[in-house]
């Protein structure tokens, strides 16, 4: 009686991959809807806003028209705003709405007012079903220190974000009735930074 070659390893792998592939197949047989997503991307990491971006600009390859609203770095020249400006205007609406951080403008009511200008004009971009996505820049800063009432930003995005839209909300601290609603919630760990070592922040890395 003959004995049994046994498997090879590039068998035994073709066998353990077919099998993933036929249980990821059944998988995505029961995913077929799509909605506009409430996103969010919070945590002490840094990614937050370069992930927003990477997002609208997906948007973009896609010729779908989209926003940004930066509710903090609006004062800062990046590379993604004049990339976007420069290149693609004409998809994607720009509109820098904050000053900076609150240590550097060290006036509350300024930035009160600079936020709410940000959320009327977040909630004018929101409302426009031809924008089928909108990037709320650091807008969690602003939701932390109570600049925007989270009730309300909360309440018009159950009740007033087109079915289609997704909207993604970046920066750290991000508040828990703010998670509850949102359909994707992704926290940046911080590991290691270069700041902590006496580098500063770099065109290309940080903005």
């Amino acid at each position: 009686m003959t004995t049994p070659t046994p498997p090879s390893d590039a068998e035994r792998h073709a066998q353990k991959m077919a099998k993933k592939k036929a249980a990821r197949d059944k998988i995505m047989a029961t995913k077929e809807g799509e909605k506009g997503l409430i996103i969010v991307h919070t945590g002490a990491g840094k990614g937050k806003s370069s992930s927003g971006f990477g997002m609208i600009l997906r948007c973009i390859a896609h010729g779908m028209p989209s926003a940004v609203v930066q509710f903090i770095k609006g004062a800062w020249s990046t590379g993604e705003r004049t990339l976007i400006e420069a290149h693609f205007g004409d998809l994607c609406q720009f509109h820098a709405m904050g000053e900076g951080f609150t240590w550097e403008t060290q006036d509350k009511e300024r930035d009160i007012a600079a936020a709410r200008k940000g959320w009327e004009k977040a909630k004018e971009l929101i409302r426009d079903e031809r924008i089928r996505m909108v990037l709320l820049d650091e807008i969690n800063i602003a939701l932390r220190y109570d600049y925007l009432d989270i009730a309300e930003v909360v309440a018009f995005l159950k009740d007033e974000k087109p079915a289609m839209t997704h909207v993604v909300l970046t920066g750290r601290n991000a508040k828990e009735e703010l998670i509850e609603i949102a359909d994707l919630v992704t926290e940046m760990t911080l590991i290691k930074h270069p700041f902590r070592s006496g580098i500063k922040g770099q065109k290309g890395v940080e903005f």
